[in-house]
Protein backbone atom coordinates (compact mmCIF):
# COMPACT_ATOMS: atom_id res chain seq x y z
CA UNK A 1 0.00 0.00 0.00
CA UNK A 2 1.34 3.45 -0.91
CA UNK A 3 -0.29 6.60 -0.01
CA UNK A 4 -4.23 7.02 -1.03
CA UNK A 5 -5.10 10.58 -2.33
CA UNK A 6 -9.05 11.32 -2.03
CA UNK A 7 -11.15 14.12 -3.10
CA UNK A 8 -14.69 15.20 -1.71
CA UNK A 9 -16.70 17.26 -3.73
CA UNK A 10 -18.94 19.12 -1.64
CA UNK A 11 -21.35 20.77 -4.18
CA UNK A 12 -24.87 22.19 -4.42
CA UNK A 13 -27.38 20.13 -6.35
CA UNK A 14 -30.08 21.33 -9.21
CA UNK A 15 -32.97 20.29 -7.98
CA UNK A 16 -33.83 16.54 -10.46
CA UNK A 17 -31.87 18.30 -13.58
CA UNK A 18 -28.99 15.88 -14.54
CA UNK A 19 -27.93 18.14 -17.43
CA UNK A 20 -27.03 20.54 -15.01
CA UNK A 21 -25.88 18.58 -12.68
CA UNK A 22 -22.83 16.50 -14.65
CA UNK A 23 -22.49 20.07 -16.43
CA UNK A 24 -21.80 21.68 -13.16
CA UNK A 25 -19.36 18.39 -11.65
CA UNK A 26 -17.14 17.91 -14.53
CA UNK A 27 -16.50 21.58 -14.08
CA UNK A 28 -15.67 20.91 -10.39
CA UNK A 29 -14.01 18.03 -11.17
CA UNK A 30 -11.51 19.97 -13.57
CA UNK A 31 -11.26 22.23 -11.16
CA UNK A 32 -9.39 19.89 -8.66
CA UNK A 33 -5.76 21.63 -9.72
CA UNK A 34 -3.97 18.53 -8.58
CA UNK A 35 -3.52 14.55 -8.81
CA UNK A 36 -5.94 12.37 -6.47
CA UNK A 37 -6.86 8.34 -6.66
CA UNK A 38 -10.18 8.60 -5.48
CA UNK A 39 -13.03 11.53 -6.26
CA UNK A 40 -15.74 10.77 -4.63
CA UNK A 41 -19.33 12.66 -5.23
CA UNK A 42 -22.57 13.34 -3.47
CA UNK A 43 -25.51 10.51 -2.91
CA UNK A 44 -28.05 11.28 -5.88
CA UNK A 45 -25.86 13.67 -7.70
CA UNK A 46 -27.78 14.09 -11.06
CA UNK A 47 -30.68 14.70 -9.23
CA UNK A 48 -30.86 15.76 -5.43
CA UNK A 49 -32.47 13.23 -3.16
CA UNK A 50 -35.58 12.95 -4.35
CA UNK A 51 -38.77 10.18 -4.94
CA UNK A 52 -39.53 10.88 -8.02
CA UNK A 53 -38.10 8.15 -9.40
CA UNK A 54 -40.48 6.81 -12.10
CA UNK A 55 -39.64 9.87 -13.88
CA UNK A 56 -35.67 9.69 -13.22
CA UNK A 57 -34.54 6.65 -13.00
CA UNK A 58 -31.92 5.04 -15.45
CA UNK A 59 -30.75 1.81 -16.54
CA UNK A 60 -27.30 0.79 -16.48
CA UNK A 61 -25.21 1.83 -19.36
CA UNK A 62 -26.77 5.07 -19.71
CA UNK A 63 -26.05 8.99 -19.17
CA UNK A 64 -24.95 8.97 -15.40
CA UNK A 65 -23.19 5.46 -16.13
CA UNK A 66 -21.28 6.32 -19.69
CA UNK A 67 -20.47 9.75 -18.26
CA UNK A 68 -18.37 8.41 -14.46
CA UNK A 69 -16.57 5.90 -17.25
CA UNK A 70 -14.89 9.23 -19.24
CA UNK A 71 -14.83 11.19 -15.91
CA UNK A 72 -12.37 8.22 -14.33
CA UNK A 73 -10.88 7.78 -17.45
CA UNK A 74 -9.95 11.34 -17.82
CA UNK A 75 -8.54 11.63 -14.71
CA UNK A 76 -6.97 8.34 -13.90
CA UNK A 77 -9.25 8.71 -10.45
CA UNK A 78 -11.49 5.94 -9.04
CA UNK A 79 -15.48 7.76 -9.42
CA UNK A 80 -17.93 7.12 -6.27
CA UNK A 81 -21.41 8.47 -6.13
CA UNK A 82 -25.07 7.58 -6.12
CA UNK A 83 -27.64 7.98 -8.51
CA UNK A 84 -31.00 6.68 -9.31
CA UNK A 85 -31.29 3.39 -11.29
CA UNK A 86 -34.06 1.44 -12.52
CA UNK A 87 -33.77 -2.17 -12.99
CA UNK A 88 -37.00 -5.10 -13.86
CA UNK A 89 -39.54 -2.48 -12.99
CA UNK A 90 -37.60 -1.66 -9.76
CA UNK A 91 -35.80 1.88 -8.35
CA UNK A 92 -32.79 1.56 -6.47
CA UNK A 93 -30.31 4.46 -4.94
CA UNK A 94 -27.40 2.80 -5.94
CA UNK A 95 -23.54 3.92 -5.91
CA UNK A 96 -21.39 3.65 -8.50
CA UNK A 97 -17.85 2.59 -8.83
CA UNK A 98 -16.09 3.12 -11.40
CA UNK A 99 -12.26 2.60 -12.65
CA UNK A 100 -10.08 4.79 -15.19
CA UNK A 101 -10.14 0.94 -16.99
CA UNK A 102 -13.64 0.86 -17.06
CA UNK A 103 -14.15 -1.93 -14.85
CA UNK A 104 -16.64 -1.13 -12.06
CA UNK A 105 -19.16 -2.09 -9.15
CA UNK A 106 -22.08 -1.16 -7.96
CA UNK A 107 -23.80 -1.16 -4.40
CA UNK A 108 -27.55 -0.60 -3.75
CA UNK A 109 -28.62 1.18 -0.70
CA UNK A 110 -29.50 -1.10 2.29
CA UNK A 111 -30.77 1.02 4.84
CA UNK A 112 -34.11 3.46 3.02
CA UNK A 113 -34.69 6.56 4.52
CA UNK A 114 -38.78 6.23 5.99
CA UNK A 115 -38.46 9.31 7.10
CA UNK A 116 -38.90 10.50 3.21
CA UNK A 117 -41.00 7.47 2.04
CA UNK A 118 -37.45 6.43 0.30
CA UNK A 119 -38.57 2.84 1.46
CA UNK A 120 -41.97 2.71 -0.32
CA UNK A 121 -40.17 4.12 -4.09
CA UNK A 122 -36.95 2.51 -3.66
CA UNK A 123 -35.69 -1.15 -3.48
CA UNK A 124 -33.22 -1.75 -0.62
CA UNK A 125 -29.77 -3.98 -1.08
CA UNK A 126 -28.80 -7.04 0.10
CA UNK A 127 -25.06 -7.09 -0.34
CA UNK A 128 -22.31 -4.73 0.79
CA UNK A 129 -19.91 -3.86 -1.27
CA UNK A 130 -15.88 -3.88 -0.62
CA UNK A 131 -13.26 -3.65 -3.25
CA UNK A 132 -9.57 -2.62 -3.97
CA UNK A 133 -8.21 -0.11 -5.76
CA UNK A 134 -4.30 1.26 -5.98
CA UNK A 135 -3.94 -1.88 -2.97
CA UNK A 136 -6.34 -0.17 -0.37
CA UNK A 137 -9.54 -1.75 0.25
CA UNK A 138 -12.29 0.78 0.26
CA UNK A 139 -16.25 0.10 1.39
CA UNK A 140 -18.97 2.81 -0.14
CA UNK A 141 -21.93 3.47 1.80
CA UNK A 142 -24.72 5.65 1.05
CA UNK A 143 -25.93 8.31 4.00
CA UNK A 144 -28.82 6.84 6.58
CA UNK A 145 -26.45 3.81 6.90
CA UNK A 146 -23.98 5.26 8.84
CA UNK A 147 -26.81 4.96 11.58
CA UNK A 148 -26.22 1.50 11.28
CA UNK A 149 -22.76 0.49 12.54
CA UNK A 150 -23.51 -3.54 12.34
CA UNK A 151 -23.60 -2.55 8.21
CA UNK A 152 -20.28 -1.59 7.92
CA UNK A 153 -18.51 -3.29 10.96
CA UNK A 154 -14.41 -4.45 10.00
CA UNK A 155 -13.55 -7.51 10.74
CA UNK A 156 -10.22 -9.17 10.10
CA UNK A 157 -10.21 -11.59 7.34
CA UNK A 158 -8.46 -14.58 6.92
CA UNK A 159 -8.38 -15.40 3.61
CA UNK A 160 -6.37 -11.92 3.27
CA UNK A 161 -4.47 -11.82 6.34
CA UNK A 162 -5.80 -8.36 6.30
CA UNK A 163 -8.79 -6.30 7.62
CA UNK A 164 -11.68 -6.37 5.34
CA UNK A 165 -11.25 -3.03 4.59
CA UNK A 166 -8.98 0.56 4.82
CA UNK A 167 -11.38 3.23 3.93
CA UNK A 168 -14.59 3.23 4.94
CA UNK A 169 -16.52 6.31 2.72
CA UNK A 170 -20.23 7.86 2.88
CA UNK A 171 -22.06 9.90 -0.11
CA UNK A 172 -24.80 11.79 1.63
CA UNK A 173 -27.68 14.32 1.37
CA UNK A 174 -27.96 15.08 5.39
CA UNK A 175 -29.82 17.76 6.07
CA UNK A 176 -28.45 20.57 7.92
CA UNK A 177 -31.22 19.67 10.71
CA UNK A 178 -29.46 16.57 11.86
CA UNK A 179 -25.45 17.12 10.74
CA UNK A 180 -24.34 17.08 14.45
CA UNK A 181 -25.18 13.53 13.86
CA UNK A 182 -23.66 12.98 10.95
CA UNK A 183 -20.85 14.83 12.41
CA UNK A 184 -20.48 12.19 15.48
CA UNK A 185 -21.26 8.84 13.73
CA UNK A 186 -19.14 9.65 11.61
CA UNK A 187 -16.09 9.81 14.02
CA UNK A 188 -17.03 6.87 15.18
CA UNK A 189 -17.37 4.59 12.35
CA UNK A 190 -13.86 5.64 11.93
CA UNK A 191 -12.46 5.00 15.37
CA UNK A 192 -14.70 1.51 15.73
CA UNK A 193 -13.16 0.46 12.38
CA UNK A 194 -9.89 0.81 12.92
CA UNK A 195 -9.91 2.86 9.32
CA UNK A 196 -10.12 6.03 7.55
CA UNK A 197 -13.40 7.38 7.27
CA UNK A 198 -14.71 10.19 4.43
CA UNK A 199 -18.41 11.17 4.22
CA UNK A 200 -19.51 13.98 1.14
CA UNK A 201 -22.35 15.59 2.34
CA UNK A 202 -23.97 18.05 -0.34
CA UNK A 203 -24.87 21.86 0.34
CA UNK A 204 -27.56 24.47 -0.63
CA UNK A 205 -31.10 23.63 -0.48
CA UNK A 206 -33.23 20.89 -2.18
CA UNK A 207 -36.83 20.76 -4.04
CA UNK A 208 -38.75 19.92 -0.84
CA UNK A 209 -36.98 23.16 0.90
CA UNK A 210 -34.56 20.91 2.90
CA UNK A 211 -31.27 23.04 4.09
CA UNK A 212 -27.58 21.06 3.59
CA UNK A 213 -24.87 22.53 5.17
CA UNK A 214 -21.91 19.99 4.44
CA UNK A 215 -19.89 19.03 6.79
CA UNK A 216 -17.88 16.67 4.70
CA UNK A 217 -15.33 14.97 6.84
CA UNK A 218 -12.08 12.90 6.72
CA UNK A 219 -11.36 11.33 10.21
CA UNK A 220 -8.22 8.84 11.17
CA UNK A 221 -8.82 5.59 13.06
CA UNK A 222 -7.29 7.72 16.52
CA UNK A 223 -10.55 10.06 15.97
CA UNK A 224 -7.97 13.03 14.19
CA UNK A 225 -9.91 15.30 12.01
CA UNK A 226 -8.03 15.15 8.53
CA UNK A 227 -10.71 16.98 6.79
CA UNK A 228 -13.65 19.20 7.28
CA UNK A 229 -15.96 21.45 5.58
CA UNK A 230 -18.96 24.25 6.50
CA UNK A 231 -21.64 25.77 4.25
CA UNK A 232 -19.76 26.05 1.10
CA UNK A 233 -19.03 24.68 -2.45
CA UNK A 234 -15.78 22.77 -2.24
CA UNK A 235 -13.29 20.65 -3.00
CA UNK A 236 -10.94 18.88 -0.54
CA UNK A 237 -8.35 16.40 -1.17
CA UNK A 238 -6.51 14.47 1.71
CA UNK A 239 -3.33 11.95 1.25
CA UNK A 240 -4.51 9.14 3.27
CA UNK A 241 -1.17 7.83 5.22
CA UNK A 242 -0.58 4.11 4.78
CA UNK A 243 1.75 3.32 7.42
CA UNK A 244 0.68 5.06 9.73
CA UNK A 245 -2.99 3.23 9.84
CA UNK A 246 -1.06 -0.68 9.39
CA UNK A 247 1.49 0.89 12.38
CA UNK A 248 -1.61 1.90 14.25
CA UNK A 249 -3.52 -1.06 14.20
CA UNK A 250 -0.77 -3.08 15.09
CA UNK A 251 0.27 -1.41 17.88
CA UNK A 252 -3.62 -1.17 18.77
CA UNK A 253 -5.15 -4.15 17.80
CA UNK A 254 -8.69 -4.03 19.07
CA UNK A 255 -10.04 -6.24 15.98
CA UNK A 256 -8.85 -8.96 17.88
CA UNK A 257 -11.35 -8.46 20.89
CA UNK A 258 -14.56 -7.77 18.61
CA UNK A 259 -17.18 -10.22 18.84
CA UNK A 260 -18.13 -12.69 16.14
CA UNK A 261 -21.88 -12.78 13.92
CA UNK A 262 -23.03 -12.95 11.34
CA UNK A 263 -26.04 -11.01 9.81
CA UNK A 264 -29.42 -12.71 8.54
CA UNK A 265 -31.39 -11.55 5.88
Amino acid sequence: MENLRITLIQTELYWEDRTANLSSLEEKIWRIGQETDVIVLPEMFTTGFTMNAKKLAEPLNLHTFKWMKQMAAQTGALMLGSYIAGEDGKFYNRLLWMQPDGKFFTYDKRHLFRMADEHRTYSAGQKRLTAEWKGWRICPLICYDLRFPVWSRNVYRSDLNRMDYDVLIYVANWPAARVQAWDALLKARAVENLCYAAGVNRVGQDGNGIEYNGHSAIYGPRAETLAWETNREVSVTVELNAEDLLTYREKFPAWRDADNFQLNF
